[in-house]
């Protein structure tokens, strides 16, 4: 059976949603599938006391805090289009795992808070999307509680990150007082009306100009006048701009109560882009109907409690994957067959057998695979460029509570290590059994340490240590001059890379100024 492989790829669309923590990105991601009937009920039921997690939340400390750590991938269909739609960490100390998956994506929703605007993680976040070329559309959430001005957060992200809006919906009314949006293209107005707990799709009502004015009065004419003047200073809409980066299409709703949801959804089917060809190490752009191939962005373990098994998320990037077909693991050059293979988003699973380039595979039972993987079928070889590790921040000397433990602490830190949950950097000094842990944020620590005791009975002690500022050391030589000086440590990470720690930028400064050809470099910091 034949496939037009090119022709699936254009009725993909890959994306994820990236906001600062709190903005409601779990809310709005399930929202999206409720409108898309994905599911049938949104998780999230909004109150404290009876408060759940949301679907897409399945790790116990993500339930018990309200936070996204891991990430969840959802594929569903929208008449002809296929949409696959990735949930990233909102936390900030989690900024690494949000990387690699926007490796994964052809465009992002920036999630802003109607309250907040841009927050912190939300820019930095969005400098990753610009560093990548990613397209950003964004949708300001929370209307329907107080908020700001919609002019006024509109300039903020021409202001702040020139990013110049271009308004397709506005809210009629203040925030707080939700009245409904202007659709901007149609000039009518949409008025939504709640569900109960906001559990299931919002109803509508299309309401031309004379009508809108007679149900909601002057907040419809303050809309329009509104929507014009940021329309005619620049905001009008330009696909090319959306494209290359240098504007977003902007929209205006509620998650909670499913207000708007439809409209961005409607918007990310007929503007956001398709799957392109992807460039290899070699700078060449591999095409999407060459032969099967994909790259491990995210490596997961105990996403079933039931079966603690170990999921691979990979990316497909050209030809058909079909499950069962036998693959090559670029990296060590064997076999890897792919016989379970699933669509995983939080605990719901679904058995994958075809898959086509913008679709995101879970390859259960992948033990063999690490983040950076390239998997391809037949000849020749293909490899993708490996994604970075940040530098890390935060450094602990990790130790089994039960020295009786040790083989089951060895073995939980090589899966932790695996999947990116910390680095492990090891020394000489220190000697094999004792790994450091480096973070770029305090919680994976917290993460680390609760799985060890949840998923392979190990409770583990960790010894902070002093060290701030961190280098890539370049020549091993200079290895003994800093661990000689006193003022630094050098840490071997899996891939071999040499790291030199300090305790802040004026130790290595000092050292530098003893030796000026000592031969370090910085590292990729995140999203700094």
């Amino acid at each position: 059976m034949t496939h037009d492989i090119a022709g699936e790829a254009r009725r993909r669309r890959t994306f994820a949603v990236i906001s600062h923590p709190d903005a409601g990105k779990s809310t709005l991601t399930e929202a999206l599938a409720l409108h898309a009937k994905a599911i049938t009920n949104a998780g999230a039921v909004h109150g404290k006391g009876d408060r759940r997690g949301v679907t897409s939340d399945w790790l116990e400390m993500e339930r018990e805090r309200g936070i996204s750590i891991t990430s969840a991938a959802l594929q569903f269909t929208i008449d002809d289009t296929v949409i696959n739609l990735l949930d990233t960490p909102g936390h900030a100390d989690f900024s690494e795992d949000t990387f690699r998956v926007l490796s994964a994506v052809d465009s992002a929703v920036m999630l802003l808070d109607a309250a907040k605007g841009l927050e912190p993680q939300t820019l930095k976040l969005f400098d990753v999307c610009r560093y990548r070329g990613i397209p950003v559309l964004t949708f300001i959430n929370k209307w329907d509680r107080p908020g700001r001005d919609p002019m006024d957060l509109c300039e903020e992200l021409s202001e702040r990150i020139n990013l110049p809006a271009m308004p397709l919906t506005w809210p009629v009314g203040i925030a707080g007082d939700f009245k409904g949006v202007a659709d901007l293209r149609a000039g009518t107005m949409i008025k939504y009306e709640r569900t109960a707990g906001g559990a299931t799709a919002a109803g509508e009502r299309h309401l031309d100009p004379a009508e809108a004015e007679a149900e909601v009065g002057q907040a419809w004419q303050d809309a329009l006048e509104e929507s014009e003047l940021v329309v005619g200073d620049g905001g009008e809409f330009d696909m090319d701009r959306y494209l290359d980066g240098s504007a977003t299409p902007v929209l205006f709703g509620a998650a909670v109560l499913n207000f708007g949801v439809k409209q961005l959804l409607e918007q990310l089917v007929a503007l956001t882009p398709r799957p392109e060809p992807r460039l290899d190490v070699n700078e060449q752009p591999r095409p999407l109907d060459s032969p099967f191939s994909a790259f491990v962005f995210k490596v997961q373990t105990g996403m079933d409690p039931a079966h603690r098994d170990q999921v691979a998320f990979a990316r497909v990037c050209s030809g058909r994957f079909e499950r069962g077909m036998t693959v090559t693991n670029a990296t060590t050059g064997r076999p890897f067959a792919t016989k379970y293979v699933q669509q995983v988003f939080g605990q719901q699973r679904s058995t994958m057998d075809e898959a086509f380039p913008g679709d995101v595979i879970g390859l259960v039972n992948a033990t063999a695979l690490r983040v950076g993987d390239t998997l391809y079928e037949g000849k020749p070889k293909v490899k993708f460029p490996g994604l970075p590790s940040f530098a890390p921040a935060h450094f602990a000397v990790a130790r089994p509570r039960d020295l009786g433990r040790a083989k089951q602490f060895r073995k939980g830190v090589d899966q932790l290590e695996s999947e990116g949950v910390v680095q492990v950097l090891r020394s000489d000094r220190r000697g094999e059994g004792v790994p450091i842990f480096a973070a770029v944020g305090p919680m994976q620590f917290e993460v680390a340490s609760h799985r060890l005791k949840v998923e392979f009975g190990v409770g583990v002690e960790l010894e902070r240590l002093p060290y701030r500022t961190v280098r890539l050391l370049t020549n091993s030589e200079h290895r003994k001059t800093i661990e000689t000086s006193r003022r630094g440590e050098v840490l071997t990470r899996s891939d071999g890379a040499e790291l030199a720690l300090f305790a802040d930028e004026v130790a290595l400064g000092t050292l530098q100024r003893q030796h000026p050809d000592l031969a370090v470099e910085h590292l990729v910091a995140g999203t700094d």
